[in-house]
């Protein structure tokens, strides 16, 4: 039997697990999965013959080592920031790595070992990061086979709820990590080059310069810059190119919408809020306005935002319940921001029945003979339920792929990196269109970066 060691049990293994263990007696493949939940890794083994779940803490040194000694190959789906011990083990003992998250310092650090050593730690082989590199180099790849120049790449990603569970004004549900939803764009000004000049947004505007974009079958989306577009620019290849964008898709009108919070100053994640724990969801909002002897909060919050009682803008923060008097924020010591989910969550949890959705969108603009030419790739991809989610299908997957064309001797590129060979994006490309993962890609005229396009 091969041995694969699965850390984490969480969301985004579900599809992961479901894949290997569909794959385990062909490929004959034993898969343990740790978690410190062992009744998590329980529950997604399915009493499958050929999975062990164990209790797994991360910090026990001796069990880490002794399970990852016994492993041929380790997935880790921890937080990031703890894939790194993990990491240095699997160079003690010669074992390959997969993760689907960002390639850290501490994990850049350990290149060279891994080379030396023979091993692959394919990281970033996730959805976004992930699908979205590998997507991505295909077209480049094949512009360039052509003889092609690119000139122009825009990129974005969105997770989404479905249309059939699309059902409140924002039309948006938490999917993942409600905390990044809120906490998106800050940090510094979003970065990206424009007809080749840097442009840079800053958070307070970060929500008004959007781009419209559209998907056939599924409507009108918009996508915000992401904070660093440039990131990918010199690992792509891209060090020449005139204009590159990256952004997150949400449905129009969700961006002006959230800008209401932005202006107010309900995502900061800076400070405390004095008494939080106590405070009602009216008194919290008021927080944030200037005090009027007569006025109610509802009134100086329109007076605020500079919106009226029938824009729909103001039906968006009603429909939140942001102004109940009767409902406790009930955390202690919390952030502007923590609070600000808190409330969200309310609203937008996903209900048992409901299903999600990523939608994934790719501009490719390219010279070829004198000529200016545009490709457009779209892929979307809607969840089964609550276990099987878009979302853990298109993180989980690619990472059992990779894992088992490495396991198979077909990835051989040994170091830590990021999916952007043809040997690991062709296979993988291929086969997630049998589970739905489908990038259609069609020709359209060339027409740049176009400005007027932002909102």
């Amino acid at each position: 039997m091969r041995n694969i060691l699965i850390i984490g049990a969480g969301r985004s293994a579900s599809s992961l697990i479901q894949y290997l263990l569909a794959k385990s007696a062909s490929e004959n493949l034993h898969l343990t999965i740790g978690d410190l939940s062992v009744e998590l890794a329980q529950r997604k083994t399915n009493n499958h013959p050929n999975a062990t779940a164990i209790s797994f803490d991360i910090f026990d040194e001796a069990q880490r080592k002794s399970e990852i000694q016994k492993a041929d190959v380790v997935i880790s789906m921890l937080p990031a920031h703890l894939h790194f011990e993990v990491a240095k083990d699997c160079v003690t003992f010669k074992k390959h790595m997969v993760t689907a998250s960002y390639i850290s310092d501490a994990m850049q650090s350990l290149d060279a070992a891994a080379k030396e050593n023979g091993l692959i730690f394919m990281n970033e082989i996730g959805l976004d990061p992930g699908i979205d590199h590998m997507s991505a180099m295909k077209v480049i790849d094949e512009i360039r086979d052509k003889g092609g120049k690119m000139i122009l790449f825009e990129s974005f990603c969105g997770g989404l709820v479905a249309p059939e569970s699309d059902d409140n004004l924002w039309n948006y549900k938490f999917t993942w990590a409600p905390r990044n939803v809120v906490l998106a764009g800050q940090g510094g000004a979003a970065k990206f080059i424009q007809e080749g000049t840097y442009k840079y947004i800053p958070y307070h505007k970060l929500f008004r310069r959007t781009e419209f974009l559209e998907v056939e079958g599924y409507g009108r989306f918009e996508g915000y810059a992401n904070r660093d577009s440039l990131k990918y620019r010199s690992i792509y290849g891209l060090d020449d190119i005139l204009t590159l964008y990256r952004g997150t898709i949400r449905r129009v009108g969700y961006s002006r919408a959230w800008n209401m919070f932005v202006q107010l100053g309900m995502t900061d994640d800076t400070y405390m809020i004095d008494n939080s724990e106590t405070i009602s969801y009216r008194e919290f909002i008021n927080l944030f306005l200037p005090y009027h002897p007569t006025d109610s909060v509802e009134i100086k919050t329109r007076m605020q935002l500079g919106i009226e009682q029938d824009d729909i803008m103001w039906d968006k923060l009603l429909e939140l319940d942001i102004f109940n008097p009767n409902k406790i924020v009930g955390l202690q010591h919390a952030t502007p921001a923590q609070i600000l989910e808190k409330i969200l969550n309310d609203s937008w949890t996903l209900k048992p029945d409901d299903k999600d959705m990523i939608v994934m969108y790719h501009k490719f603009g390219y010279e070829l003979n004198g000529e200016q030419k545009q490709i457009d790739s779209k892929m979307v991809c809607i969840g089964d339920d609550q276990t099987y989610t878009a979302m853990a299908k298109t993180v989980g997957l690619p990472v059992a792929m990779a894992t088992l064309q490495i396991l198979n001797g077909n990835i051989t590129t040994p170091g830590v990196q990021l999916p952007i060979r043809k040997e690991v994006y062709e296979p993988i490309l291929t086969e997630l269109e049998e589970y739905g993962v489908v990038f259609n890609e069609k020709h359209v005229p060339y027409f740049g970066y176009n400005p007027d396009k932002l909102s």
